[in-house]
């Protein structure tokens, strides 16, 4: 059996900050090109291999091979006996192991597999490698089920929440800080805007068994001429994560109806990037299968990942991998054997 957290290791000790993948996913298509029966593709820096038995259903088991960068000294692999820390250790060098692993050695599997390596997840969305893929061959990306290999601890994180940016500008007018009478102060019209978007009731609708908890924050403020001059302009940026229940434009329309209220003439709303949820998939009778036999938590992705893509592609979704996220991109970051392994078997029990 293949000792999971050394090959781990080896991926860790591959440099592949993002856009400077090409190392990693050369070893990667290596790999796969190695193995009988895969069709392998490359796009980019993304590989995608695929079996063709002809098999009723075909699952998706994809990755990102990119990390952020290195800091203090963790660009290199460190295994003190069950623990492996380096940078991408747990998002998500443990789980593209795992599905190479697995590309290696199942190869006769009860359904047809596309194994997707992508580049570029750690950046904005407009580089990701997955997108790539969206837009160059969707007919790569075809399947009736996909399980992404982002950190949930060996538990499965269904679904995720869409998220969306936009930024609200005010106007007033400029006058002598002396005399602020004359003019209208941008920055204190914000204060009815934040307090409106703090007030914002919390919604827990809860999908196929999951809770998710949407959020709506200010997460930036600009504004301010010089120290005695009255503020014309003021903007906040606002943040918002909403369940999969809600479409992208209703959640357009609520955070524009949160603020409607105190805009007027010369005011501005845009909505700079946006992205929507994906609906939980954890009653596919394939992963409700693998769920029940191995006694998996369940529980809703809060934040958002590629299922959305898949699931914009009609492909249901989930994310299923080693690692605490919240070690995620930290000079401690680190991941365990269990869950590398707890993962491996799950996976290979999906896929036959």
């Amino acid at each position: 059996m293949t000792d999971l957290l050394a090959l781990t290791a080896e991926l860790v000790d591959v440099a592949s900050e993002s856009f400077a993948e090409a190392a990693l996913v050369g070893r990667i298509e290596a790999d796969l090109r190695a193995v009988p029966g895969l069709d392998v593709t490359r796009v980019g820096d993304n590989v995608v291999a695929r079996t063709a038995l002809g098999r009723a259903e075909r699952v998706i088991l994809a990755g990102h091979t990119d990390t952020v960068p290195a800091v203090d000294g963790n660009g290199r692999a460190r295994i003190e006996g069950d623990t492996l820390w380096g940078v991408g250790s747990t998002d998500m060098k443990s789980g593209v192991a795992v599905m190479l692993d697995l590309a290696r050695t199942v190869t006769a599997p009860a359904v047809d597999v596309t194994w997707v390596f992508y580049a570029r997840e750690e950046v904005a969305a407009a580089h990701s490698g997955l997108g790539e893929l969206v837009e160059k061959r969707p007919d790569l990306l075809a399947g009736d089920l996909a399980i992404l290999g982002e950190p949930t601890d060996a538990t499965v994180e269904a679904g995720c929440q869409g998220t969306l940016r936009a930024e609200l500008t005010l106007v007033g007018a400029r006058a002598h800080i002396a005399r602020p009478w004359m003019g209208r102060n941008a920055i204190h019209r914000l204060a009815d805007v934040l307090a409106a978007v703090a007030a914002v009731p919390e919604r827990r609708p809860v999908l196929a068994g999951c809770e998710y908890r949407e959020a709506l924050q200010a997460v930036g403020v600009e504004g301010g001429v010089a120290g005695n001059v009255v503020p014309d302009r003021a903007m906040v940026t606002l943040n918002h994560r909403f369940a999969p229940d809600r479409t992208l434009e209703e959640a357009v329309a609520h955070v524009r109806a949160t603020v409607a209220p105190f805009m007027g003439d010369g005011d501005a709303f845009e909505v700079v990037d946006a992205a929507p949820a994906a609906a939980p998939a954890v009653d596919h009778p394939l992963l409700a299968r693998v769920i029940e036999r191995h006694g998996l938590a369940v529980r809703a992705k809060l934040g958002w990942t590629d299922v959305a893509r898949f699931a914009a592609l009609g492909v249901p979704a989930a994310n299923l991998g080693p690692g605490d996220a919240t070690l995620a991109h930290s000079a401690d970051e680190r991941v365990a054997r269990a869950p590398i392994e707890t993962c491996h078997a799950v996976l290979s029990d999906l896929i036959g």
